[in-house]
């Protein structure tokens, strides 16, 4: 099984063509988005980070900006800064030159303030479309691809058409030699010894309990219920009372395949097959997660309805039922809710899943990139001064 891709001169594969404009540090937002906007076809982000992280919490950051710029949906950077912060363009220029990433970089302090700084990204970033312009698509394995899966704004229905039928669809990536990701850590509290059995190794098995506890401790330490949070209120006005039941519906995403790996927020996998990311169960935050590690194209199951998407990398949107599907059609790709109305099965829709991903990698536009829809957020630690 193929699609077209792009092949990047470090053998890297993507489904999109981006260029993007990237702030390396809130101060820098606001001038990258002037110069994204004084060249279209370019995409930006804006965050709050880049400044004041210590220890671990540094690394954590690079690590999720450096993957985020480096992913081969983007055929170019270039990397805005101010010029004193701590995670400075060079910072990150370090890390993505070693993976053979195309990247300019652009100092506000050094240009002398916002309009020479706009002036000169403007060229700067109009030099990278212009390159990027000249790459086709060309045939490539499936086994290429690395696939995020992701539920947001979950409802009873979820754990039953649109999450098994994603399973369905993760089993035949894994199947051809994809891999797929399985995030949103506290979702897999209550489910963790469903996953446990399907582990390929002991470490994997034991490394998916030291997540799941991690995450329970750390609300514990808190002093907070996690039910405070999950399920949320959408998802009990969805019909989800427990967050073990939302569990269990959520780690249908993942098929039955082994689990091959248990990474970090926004590591590369260094296994193929069904990956388990460490990650939080915020929808922006996980979708950036697995960017940075390399997802192509991500796949987001809903019951209750979201318009989410992402800056350089497609999101499919599977609704649960077909009344959320007529009601925001606009933002719907698949309706799985006709497994309910007795058109479809879950395996029927499973193999519409996959072949819908197979052709949004092969340039087909999702609803949210027809919208524009481009949130972006990374997981903070916490350890920022």
């Amino acid at each position: 099984m193929n699609f077209q891709g792009y092949r990047r001169n470090n053998g890297a594969i993507g489904t999109r063509n981006h260029v993007l404009v990237f702030p390396t540090v809130i101060c820098a937002s606001a001038v990258a988005s002037m110069i994204s906007k004084a060249v279209p076809g370019t995409v930006t982000v804006t965050h709050s980070h880049g400044c004041g992280h210590m220890a671990e919490e540094k690394e954590h950051m690079i690590r999720a900006m450096a993957g985020f710029c480096g992913h081969p949906n983007v055929a170019g950077v270039l990397l805005v800064g101010l010029g004193c912060e701590l995670i400075t363009p060079e910072v990150i220029a370090e890390v993505i030159a070693k993976a053979g990433q195309r990247f300019e970089i652009l100092n506000i302090q050094a240009e002398g303030g916002t309009t020479a700084a706009v002036g000169k990204g403007k060229l700067l970033a109009e030099k990278l479309l212009k390159e990027a312009n000249t790459v086709g698509r060309e045939t490539v394995d499936i086994s290429e691809l690395i696939i995020g899966t992701n539920c947001g704004a979950s409802d009873t229905l979820s754990g039953l058409t649109a999450n098994p039928a994603l399973g369905v669809a993760s089993d035949m990536l894994v199947a051809a030699g994809s891999t797929v990701f399985l995030s949103e850590t506290p979702e897999l509290i209550g489910a963790e010894h469903v996953l446990a059995r399907r582990a390929a190794s002991e470490a994997v098995r034991k490394r998916i309990y030291e997540i799941t506890s991690a995450v329970e401790a750390l609300v514990k330490k808190a002093g907070v219920d996690i039910r405070g949070s999950e399920p949320s209120p959408g998802n009990i006005e969805g019909g989800l009372t427990t967050l073990e039941e939302k569990s269990l519906g959520a780690v249908l995403k993942g098929g039955t395949s082994t689990i091959r790996q248990v990474i970090n927020y926004a590591e590369r996998p260094a296994e193929k097959g069904l990956v388990i990311m460490d990650s939080p169960a915020h929808d922006a935050v996980c979708n950036t997660g697995m960017i940075a590690g390399g997802a192509q194209v991500i796949v987001f199951p809903t019951g209750r309805g979201t318009p989410l998407g992402a800056p350089t990398v497609p999101v499919i949107k599977v609704s649960s039922n077909s009344g959320i599907y007529e009601r925001m059609k606009e933002n719907i790709d698949i309706n799985a809710g006709d497994i309910l109305d007795g058109g479809e099965t879950i395996e029927s829709i499973g193999e519409r899943i996959f072949q819908e991903i197979i052709e949004v990698a092969s340039g087909k536009i999702t609803k949210a990139e027809a919208l524009g829809h481009s949130e972006f957020a990374i997981h903070s630690l916490g350890l920022a001064v």
